[in-house]
């Protein structure tokens, strides 16, 4: 008999997946090797997203050839850029990490770029990778910049993998350098890879110009500049962290020992099967610690942590867990740590403001207000608030899929890409310091600024329609209301730095909706928002389709 016979929840969201549902490991593997990208299908080609190129080996979308050309495209790009520095390489946790590991230093080596990789050839947080190019960037002052590539496609599903290039910002590469890299990579391919250069794995590791570095030590004696650990020493908090299986899976003890925190780590283990993960929405394995059905067992589980939190595998997002509320809304946790942070980190200067991305709630906005502090409200995509943390003009930024960072406690930069590990910290920071865990501070704030609620939907769109969304003008937007409420602003581009958005925002006083078209997929997404009840955003929503689909018909 099966096991979804004897459990009917088995495969379903919330729930765990049956082994046979569980990705072939070897077919996987198998796949990257043997499956070779046709240049003229769209879908096997190189493309950058927000956060690099991802794909599965499956369906040939995330193969051997593409790593290959990608590296060799960062190895021309950096060269043009006069990034002659050291490059650090970094990998998560999936089953393609690995391969795509060792064919980067392959490239990298046989092109005489000095690489470091980790020194027990671990795994490595993208806010790792971050804090190490930043760090020896601003101790080398005046030698040739470090750079990055973290291997990672975040909390995507166990058959995915990801590469993405970290400049010596440390953040993730603007477009301009995306698509450069995306174009020479595709060009490569179409040459069947002609002027690739590669050593094999065994000597690119032994080559004289790879390097290995402890990326744990620096990143965890450093914390204590970023967390305020005094206020947790001697307490009685019970803490808990599940690693996801992710790349800090060996950060964390580290972490707990150093700083003397009572800390349990859940699932202390790597299996590039994620069989330990609760079935997302659609009953695929996704590591996303922002979503209620991945974090199931983290939630049936909230009252026996005071605190606990999760990252998703490249550890550069977050999920809060805690008794009062469960698992916290990503939106309601970014304004309880904006709150905490500019009332609890005195060295910061009172000029120092907030970034958000415009489809994040409206009530980091009050609560930045109620701190008369400035906010910059960007586009989508971390690359936007990478001048804000490195000048230290922006403490706190965060977007609404739980991705955020923070400066340092003397209000210096300490990441310019996510970082998941100290929102978890700061969580047990804010708990021990003010008695309440981060869902009794969100309930005082919507005591003070009202109680938003928060969703976001997709709706079909042709290819056409899409880029009609992407390219609209305020002025085709003929509504004088909004659920009832006059409209206030009618943005296509981001207020904070005139950005275009690729697509409209729509506000009024208590309520507001944003419309951008998918990437990947024929729907738009829309976002929105209501101070003012449920029922308030259904009529937004079901206003905000309409007048889409009127703009761009």
């Amino acid at each position: 008999m099966s096991t979804a016979a004897l459990d009917p929840l088995v495969n379903t969201p919330g729930h765990l997946s049956s082994p046979d549902k569980l990705v072939n490991l070897p077919r996987l593997v198998t796949a990257f090797y043997a499956n070779h990208p046709d240049p003229e299908i769209p879908a096997q080609r190189v493309s950058f997203g927000t956060s690099g190129h991802r794909g599965s080996a499956l369906n040939t979308s995330f193969n051997y050839a593409h790593i290959l050309a990608i590296t060799q495209a960062i190895v021309e790009y950096r060269a043009n850029q006069d990034t002659t520095g050291p490059l650090f390489l970094a990998q998560d946790t999936h089953a393609l990490s690995e391969p795509a590991f060792t064919t980067a230093l392959e490239v990298l080596a046989a092109n005489g770029v000095e690489v470091f990789i980790d020194d027990q050839l671990g795994y490595t947080p993208t806010p790792a990778l971050s804090h190490a190019i930043l760090t020896y960037n601003s101790s080398n002052a005046g030698k040739p910049l470090s750079d990055g590539i973290v291997i990672t496609p975040s909390h995507n599903p166990p058959e995915d993998g990801g590469f993405k290039y970290n400049p010596p910002n440390g953040g993730p590469a603007d477009t301009t350098a995306t698509k450069w890299i995306q174009d020479r990579a595709n060009e490569l391919i179409a040459a069947k890879l002609q002027g690739v250069k590669r050593l094999s794995y065994a000597k690119a590791l032994s080559a004289s110009t790879t390097h290995r570095h402890d990326f744990i030590t620096a990143y965890v004696n450093d914390l204590a500049n970023v967390i305020d650990f005094s206020v947790l020493a001697g307490t009685t908090l019970k803490l808990a962290v599940d690693p996801l299986g992710g790349a800090g899976v060996h950060y964390w003890p580290r972490i707990a020992e150093q700083y003397k925190l009572p800390l349990s780590i859940l699932n202390p283990y790597v299996d590039p099967t994620f069989r330990f993960m609760t079935l997302d929405w659609d009953s695929r394995i996704r590591m996303d610690c922002s979503s209620p059905f991945a974090m199931a067992s983290m939630i049936a589980n909230k009252d026996s942590y005071d605190v606990a939190w999760a990252c998703d595998t490249d550890h550069d997002r977050h999920g809060i867990v805690c008794k009062s509320a469960g698992l916290l809304n990503p939106n309601h946790y970014l304004a309880v740590c904006i709150q905490y942070l500019f009332t609890h980190r005195p060295e910061w200067s009172a000029q120092v403001g907030i970034g958000k991305t415009l489809v994040s709630s409206s009530i980091i906005d009050r609560v930045a207000k109620g701190l008369n502090r400035p906010m910059l409200e960007v586009p989508v995509g971390f690359k936007w608030f990478v001048d804000g943390l490195i000048g230290g003009t922006l403490g706190f930024v965060g977007e609404e899929s739980a991705g955020a960072t923070f400066l340092r406690r003397n209000g210096q930069v300490w990441t310019t890409d996510k970082d998941g590990l100290i929102p978890g910290l700061l969580s047990a920071e804010m708990t021990a310091r003010t008695g309440k865990d981060p869902g009794q501070l969100y309930n005082d704030l919507t005591a003070k600024y009202g109680s938003p609620i928060y969703q976001r939907i997709d709706a079909e769109a042709t290819k056409e329609q899409k880029a009609k969304l992407a390219k609209l003008s305020p002025a085709q937007v003929t509504a004088k209301t909004l659920a009832g409420e006059p409209i206030t602003a009618i943005l296509t581009e981001a207020p904070g730095n005139h950005a275009p958005i690729g697509g409209l925002k729509v506000s009024t006083e208590n309520g507001w909706f944003a419309a951008r078209p998918s990437g990947t997929e024929d729907v738009y997404k829309i976002y929105a928002e209501s101070f003012n009840g449920p029922d308030h955003l259904r009529q937004i929503q079901t206003e905000a389709k309409a007048l889409v689909a009127s703009a761009i018909a």
